[in-house]
């Protein structure tokens, strides 16, 4: 009987701090944004702005930054920097902002959340916590597990429990790719009984593990940010995840909403052959950019594919995005990935940019 008050208190807090959060729910559809660059280390703005307003109709979150982002590779004052540009875009279109404290160990991580969020308290002026997260329209962090394949369940839930014990919004993000280890569902299940702070889970492993144990995990959202079979996955199409985080939403942020719409009518066949038409273009070009020994797969593909829709068939002519340490992306890449688009009927004549 303790056992079920203290989940139904755990959940009642979850479901009061997301309401907090979220006046009108949280998005189904979230973008961890490309960070677009003029030279090395030097953001293009313009670019990012109008990115920002391209994805605004159909996303309403962002996780900034994130592998996507290519916020392993930059520093923490970069980091920073961007956050500035993403609040400022944030607010000026209502949107919200998951902040990527992307670290594999836990004092790297802890002391990233301190930085951050002394950082967050000079943008808006104030110095309580939950009023800096209104003011800069930031709805909390993203944190992995510590890296390690050695790390078992308990360490793993120690280290986010540290986390986690801060007290502010928190989102944990299933990353194997990335920390070589992945937490259990029962491991999730404690987190979630224990701190009603966490409130969202993300899972990149393409192994589904969690979402798919069946487990109650008390009111968390859970997003998927594995690409492909986007009409399988959502509980609208009888699947186990609330929504989406998927690093293509920077390029199909509206035939993803899309498709999501579609299932929600029922319309079943319609949002299964968007989906088809997407996986394939999105299948490709992560094949395209396997082997690439700069940057990340999430980045160099959706970078490849975001030029074609910033610049449409005018893109072929200009040259390839640039990664945060000046690394340009093949030229060929670019050809390669607008025949996609065509075959596929995705590729358009004018981009965002023009």
């Amino acid at each position: 009987m303790e056992q079920t008050e203290s989940s139904d208190r755990s959940r009642a807090a979850r479901a009061q701090l997301i309401r907090r959060l979220f006046p009108n729910g949280i998005p189904r559809l979230w973008c961890p944004t490309l960070t677009h660059f003029s030279a090395a280390g030097e953001f293009d703005v313009p670019r990012l702005r109008r990115h920002w307003q391209q994805l605004a109709p159909h996303v309403r979150g962002a996780l900034v930054p994130g592998s996507t982002g290519e916020g392993w590779d930059m520093s923490d004052t970069d980091i920073q920097r961007l956050l500035a540009v993403g609040i400022e875009a944030a607010k000026a279109m209502d949107m919200r902002i998951l902040v990527g404290v992307l670290k594999t160990d836990l004092p790297s991580m802890l002391e990233c959340l301190d930085a951050t969020m002394a950082f967050l308290r000079r943008q808006a002026g104030v110095s309580d916590s939950d009023e800096v997260l209104r003011r800069t329209n930031v709805v909390g962090f993203t944190v992995c597990p510590p890296k390690g394949s050695h790390l078992g369940q308990e360490a793993l839930a120690e280290a986010l429990s540290r986390v986690l014990e801060r007290g502010l919004p928190i989102a944990l993000y299933q990353l194997p790719q990335v920390t070589d280890n992945e937490l259990s569902p029962q491991t999730v299940k404690a987190l979630a009984a224990r701190y009603p702070n966490f409130y969202l889970f993300k899972d990149t492993s393409g192994t589904d593990r969690v979402a798919r144990s069946g487990l109650d995990f008390e009111g968390v959202f859970l997003v998927r940010g594995a690409e492909g079979d986007y009409t399988r996955w959502p509980k609208s199409a009888g699947g186990p995840y609330d929504g989406f985080l998927l690093s293509t939403a920077n390029v199909f942020a509206r035939e993803l909403d899309l498709c999501l719409r579609l299932l929600d009518q029922g319309r079943h066949a319609e949002a299964q052959g968007l989906a088809d038409r997407l996986s394939r273009v999105v299948e490709g070009c992560f094949a395209l950019v396997r082997n690439f020994p700069s940057g990340n797969a999430f980045t160099n593909a959706n970078k490849v594919l975001d030029h074609l829709m910033a610049h449409g068939e005018a893109g072929l002519a200009r040259p390839a995005p640039l990664l945060y340490r000046g690394v340009r992306l093949p030229i060929e890449w670019i050809e390669r990935a607008a025949a996609l688009l065509r075959e596929n009927g995705l590729m358009p004549v004018l981009g965002y940019m023009q």
